[in-house]
Formats: C-alpha cells, structure tokens, sequence
C-alpha cells in the first residue's frame, strides 16, 4: 500500500467518488470533506501530504479554503474545478494551490499529477535532508552558494534577474508559478511593464540553457498563466 494521506475537497458525490476510486485502484490512503469548513479542520488535524481541492464548494469558496490553509501549511493542493477560465486558473494558483485539473478529467490525468506531486514532495525531501546547496535538473546545475548557472557543466552568464527567476522557479520545482507571483518575488510589484519584462528574461535565459542544451525544455510556459520548472532527465 502507498505510504500516503490525500485529503479530497469534493461536495459532487458522484465526482468525490470518481476520485476515491481512482485513489482506490493505485492503493492511495485518502479521507474525503465534503466542504470548506470540514476542509480546514482535516488539513489542521490531519496533516495530509496532498489535498485534491474543489473550488465550488457550498459553503466557502475554494479559493478562501487555499488562502487559509497557506497561512500555516505547505502542503501540495491540487485544484479539480470546472472553472476553466485563465482568471479562475490565476486566482487559484495565486492563492497558493500548486496544480490545476480542469473537469471533465480522466482518472489517468488525475493519477499523473498525483504521482508528479509526489515525486516533486520527495525531491524536495531529498534536498532538504542532504542540505543540497547545489540544484541539479538533467544538464542545468545552478550553485546557489557561488550563485553561478552551469549547463553540461559548462558556465552560462545569467543577469541577476535571470539567476533570480532560475532559483525561483528550481525552488518550486513542478508547481506553476504565475506571472504575478513571479514578478512580485522578483521586483516587489505586478506592474504591467514587470510582467512585459519577466516575458523578456524568461525568453532570455531559456535560449542561454537550450543554446548549450537543445533538449534540455526545463522551463515550460503556461499560456497566460505563468511558468514552471519541470524535472529533466540527465541525458548526457
């Protein structure tokens, strides 16, 4: 049986039981709430390491249900909402959540983003055991303490915005990060001339990397949304 604790957010009887069954098949460990409120208090007293987070719920929205739990837990939340709209994807991912599944889904699509969040939760793990000071996805190797960047072990110049944004996006590997967020982090604000910019360097560094690197695709681009750091395999 899977060593897990995933917590489903979910008032649809019918999709909550789409969804435990699907855990069923793979032998997750899962407990259900059935709204916002009961939602809170099983991510307090539960501590589970995934919660699969409706948005439409019939007594807090969803959204709210996120910003709560961010203000004391790390937790990976992964959104399931037919709210399809880019807006509701940003305000969503703002608030905090890691991931987001729009319905209709398929139990196999489900089951692949839980299986990317465990696997970001114990690459993170491994990193924080062994105090890594040095960041490693496939041929990129970023050394946080020179504050250097290396592709296939070769150094590339990366501006301080873009070494910044590099270790942003490394440090939340395989969560979606918005424009928002990012250009908050980078330059304390959202202006529009910021997110114009962060456009600009991301485009920048990603050509330094794939200049050395054609096959490294490290940093993927949601449309609209923002950017995320995906795992690369060493293939060199």
């Amino acid at each position: 049986m899977n060593n897990s604790n995933i917590l489903v957010v979910e008032d649809d009887a019918a999709i909550r039981s789409l969804i435990t069954t699907a855990l069923e098949t793979e032998n997750y460990k899962y407990h259900v709430a059935k709204n916002g409120n009961q939602a809170i208090m099983e991510a307090a007293t539960q501590a589970p390491e995934l919660i699969l987070l409706d948005l439409g719920l019939p007594d807090i929205d969803g959204v709210d249900v996120i910003r709560k739990i961010r203000t004391w837990s790390t937790v990976p939340i992964t959104v399931i909402s037919a709210r399809s709209e880019d807006k509701d994807k940003i305000d969503a991912l703002d608030a905090g959540a890691d991931d987001y599944i729009t319905k209709p889904f398929s139990t196999a699509e489900l089951l692949a983003r839980i299986r990317g969040n465990y696997r970001r939760i114990q690459y993170i793990q491994n990193n924080q055991q062994g105090g890594d000071s040095v960041f490693h996805n496939g041929s990129l190797t970023i050394d946080y303490q020179m504050q250097t960047v290396y592709v296939k072990e070769e150094e590339i110049h990366a501006t301080p915005i873009e070494y910044k944004i590099l270790c942003l996006l490394a440090k939340n590997l395989g969560r979606v990060l918005t424009h928002t967020h990012i250009a908050k982090e980078i330059w304390g604000s959202s202006l529009e001339g910021d997110i114009a910019s962060l456009r600009v360097h991301v485009a920048t560094v990603r050509k330094k990397i794939e200049k050395k690197d054609s096959s490294n695709k490290c940093i993927q681009t949601h449309i609209g949304i923002g950017y995320c750091m995906v795992k690369q395999i060493k293939n060199y």
